[in-house]
Formats: C-alpha cells, structure tokens, sequence
C-alpha cells in the first residue's frame, strides 16, 4: 500500500472517529513530547486543546536579507514539525516545514525519504532573498519515535551539507556543455515516444486530462508532463516537469532522486481542478541517455499507481 493511501486512510479514519463515542485520549504525555524532544535535538511546545506538540529550530547559521532587509528568524525562517498521536497509542502523524537553501535541499529531501517520511511541497516564501531560501513541507505516519527520528535525519543531512560547506553554493555539480548536440533517436527509444528538437536540442511533452469548470483542459492547457535535453550527450542537462495526481507524487519524487536528479520545486498550477494535479520540477546533470533512463523510470513509478 502506498504512504499517501496510508495517509488518506488515517485522516479519513480520524474524521469518523471524532464523531464516536469511543475515542483515544491524548497520547501525548510527558514523556512522550520529552522523547520527541531527544529524538529529534529540537525544543517543543505542547499545545493541549489541539493534542500537538510542535518542536523548532531557527535557522541562524546562515545570514539571510530580504529586499535588503535583515532577516530574523522570527519573520519566517524557522524550520519546524508537528506531531500529533490521538488516532490510537502506536500511530502518530507529522507535518513540518523545513527552512533550506538551495544545495540543502536535495540531500535533505533524500534523507526524508530515506526515513519514510513523505515531501509534500517545495518552494519559496521570499522574493529578493540573499541567499536564495526554500521551504520543503513533510509528512508521514507511524510511530511516534520513527518519526521523530526522521525528522532528526533530515536536520542531520542539512548540518552535514553546512558543515562540509559553510557558504551555500551557487550551482550543482557537474559539467554542462555550451553548446546543444543531442542526439534524439536513442532518448525517444528509452522515453518510448517521439519527441520534437531544436538548435541540438531535445523535448518530449505527454499531454494529461482534467476538467476545471467544467471544460476539459488537456496537453496544450498546460495539463502535461516535459522533458528537455540539453548539451552534448555525453554533458547534457536535463530539465522537465511532472504533472501528478495525489498519489502519484512520491512515486516519482522517489525515481528521480534515487536517479540522482534534482528536484526545484513542487506546487499547484491550477485551482478547482479534477482530478487535482500536482507539478513538480527537476533539474539533472550527466549523460543523455542515463538522465533518460531515470526519467523514464519515474514514468513507470507513476503509471503503475494509477
């Protein structure tokens, strides 16, 4: 079963229990919030009416301006997450945000992952910021101490990143070569479908349906899934996004790290959508015909769960 059916399942689960008779208490006790506190290295406060407790860490490592302006953590960069455990004893919820700069923000999206938490969103909050800040939504479900933990290695990873780096870095790794000499017939092989080119460059677009107000909006209205190639086959860069439904959109955040590629960012494009889209952002670095492979591979992640 997928974490985000998992995830529906629990806050519909919630919504019918809270008109029960019998529910769980509050979960939360102190010693619960104290192993919160531990696990994840970071200060909390426990808000009773709401049965959450919400720990934080300011970001202070890293002076930001924005329009020039000094920026405390108190006007919005603070990185945070909430846990919430009244479904029942051994099941606990989060939701967080974490406060990242631009090469913290891959690293620390695996490393969620790779605590079987989920990312939800990615974006920015601030125009005119120096450096550049993004703020990475979280979630998941299950045990109060795992989260935590999670939460915890997502931290670690962004510490790691500022400890082998002090200053954010203004790139990604990696070559690109100036001018675009893709060769497109092994990259429609792989993607299986053709493509169209221009200047040695390379894209494939893979229209999807939706209806917003009624009307059927499609490929051409924006409701679709691209991938370019640029550079040499050997140097390319390659940049596209993904058009996801819901449950669609861990699947393919998976793939396409797990490939090595960057995610940008992770949004909406529409509103009152049906069925509701997610889009999301990437950015690789290497040869041609790997790059498309692990594309590809998010391709078939997000099929199969359709």
């Amino acid at each position: 079963m997928h974490d985000s059916t998992i995830l529906h399942r629990f806050v519909l689960a919630s919504a019918l229990l809270a008109g029960c008779a019998t529910t769980y208490a509050n979960t939360l006790s102190e010693d619960a919030t104290t192993r919160i506190e531990q696990a994840t290295g970071m200060k909390g406060k426990l808000n009773k009416e709401e049965s959450v407790f919400k720990v934080s860490r300011p970001r202070t490592d890293i002076k930001v301006t924005v329009d020039k302006l000094p920026m405390a953590p108190f006007m919005g960069l603070t990185s945070w997450a909430s846990f919430t455990a009244e479904y029942e004893p051994k099941m606990a919820m989060v939701m967080g945000d974490m406060v990242v700069f631009e090469d913290e923000v891959n690293p620390a999206m695996s490393a969620a992952f790779d605590a079987g938490l989920e990312v939800t969103a990615l974006h920015n909050h601030f125009f005119f910021d120096q450096p550049k800040v993004y703020f990475m939504h979280i979630g998941g479900m299950g045990s109060l101490d795992n989260l935590a933990k999670g939460v915890k290695q997502v931290q670690d990873k962004i510490a790691e990143v500022r400890k082998a780096q002090p200053t954010p870095v203004s790139q990604f790794p990696g070559a690109i070569a100036q001018e675009s000499k893709i060769t497109s017939a092994p990259l429609e092989g792989i993607l299986g479908t053709k493509g169209e080119t221009e200047s040695g460059m390379f894209k494939v677009t893979i229209g999807r349906e939706a209806k917003m107000h009624d009307v059927k909006v499609g490929k051409d209205m924006g409701v679709n899934t691209w991938v370019a190639f640029a550079g040499t086959d050997e140097q390319a860069v390659v940049a596209g996004d993904f058009a996801a439904q819901e449950k669609e959109l861990q699947p393919v955040l998976k793939a396409l790290r797990s490939g090595g590629i960057n995610i940008v960012a992770i949004h909406q494009h529409m509103t009152q959508e049906q069925p509701r889209y997610i889009f999301l952002h990437y950015w690789g670095k290497g040869r041609a015909q790997e790059l498309a492979k692990v594309v590809k591979k998010a391709l078939d992640d997000q099929a199969a769960v359709r």
